[in-house]
């Protein structure tokens, strides 16, 4: 028989497979428009905005229920993640027995925690707590301290924090940015911002010095109650002509 031979297969040579086109970034926000597509606010537009909110409510103030300084800082530590209303119903009854860093020292962390118990992350906020208590008697002399560094020195307190308390308490001229002031910066093109701080910073750039001491108060209110996250009330807006905001109703 004849010596049957095979030729070798073909070797396949390797396609590079294609590379996938990457995608292409959502816009941020309910508006389309980039921060830098709004036109900014002129001095006269932006006073005129404020001097609508002063002659709406002349003196607004903070939701958060207290009785001194030390009980309005334990507040904003507990109004993380949390809603005024919520905290308020819990200390009540806490700072009636607990309004001193020492008398909450003395209540001690598990009969705090039973206090706090119906507020998210109770378990955590009620260490910090007593923690910042203890640290407020042992480096401030028991007193809550008029610095923003005093301030954010201490157990969970952040900038946020330290802005309300220097407000409030001192009557410095600080901008706390929550998620209601961030997105009445950011929505009205009033101080757009990708971070709370850069938000921050824009506000007390362009706010006239005559508005400063209500201006948090002034834009978280407006925030939470007429500029809402979901469906805002353009309709009844104090503000609505001067707003960049592209998709507003009016």
């Amino acid at each position: 028989m004849a010596k049957i031979t095979r030729k070798p297969a073909p070797r396949k040579t390797s396609v590079p497979k294609k590379k996938a086109k990457p995608l292409a970034a959502k816009p941020n926000g309910p508006a389309k428009k980039s921060l830098k597509a709004m036109k900014p606010w002129t001095p006269p537009e932006v006073h005129e905005a404020f001097s609508r909110f002063r002659k709406a409510n002349p003196e607004p103030k903070g939701e958060l229920e207290h009785v001194n300084p030390f009980t309005l800082l334990v507040a904003v530590v507990l109004s993380a993640q949390a809603t005024d209303a919520g905290v308020n119903k819990a200390t009540r009854a806490l700072f009636a027995i607990a309004d001193t860093p020492q008398k909450m020292l003395d209540l001690g962390e598990e009969r705090l925690r039973e206090y706090i118990k119906t507020i998210g992350l109770y378990r955590t906020k009620a260490k910090n707590v007593i923690a910042l208590s203890a640290k407020l008697l042992s480096e401030f002399g028991g007193e809550v301290p008029r610095t923003r560094a005093g301030i954010e020195s201490l157990p969970g307190a952040g900038r946020k924090t330290a802005n309300v308390v220097l407000n409030m308490a001192f009557g410095e001229h600080t901008m706390a940015v929550d998620t209601h002031v961030f997105r009445v910066g950011n929505r009205t093109g009033l101080a757009p911002g990708k971070t709370p701080l850069e938000v921050e910073l824009g506000l007390e750039k362009v706010i006239p010095a005559e508005f400063m001491l209500h201006a948090h108060h002034w834009l978280i209110l407006h925030g939470r109650y007429t500029c809402l996250a979901r469906k805002p009330r353009c309709e009844v807006c104090l503000i609505n002509d001067l707003c960049r905001w592209p998709e507003k109703t009016v």
